[in-house]
């Protein structure tokens, strides 16, 4: 019987407005599923979002759980 392997995952909090940063930064945004401040999002832990993560880390809190 194979074990279930778990995937990491991510708690990622919008600690900062995307007002006044480039639109492709505010679709990043959405595309995380985050729509206003302290708005919180868990996701999993892959290289698509580790991207979309890096991109805007000036904006975001980013936990490992």
């Amino acid at each position: 019987m194979a074990k279930e392997q778990k995937t990491a995952m991510l708690r990622i909090t919008q600690v900062k407005s995307g007002i006044g940063f480039a639109a492709d930064q505010k679709a990043t945004l959405r595309a995380l599923g985050l729509k206003r401040m302290n708005h919180t999002v868990e996701q999993a832990d892959n290289p698509v979002i580790r991207g979309m993560v890096f991109k805007i880390k000036h904006l975001l809190k980013v936990e490992e759980f």
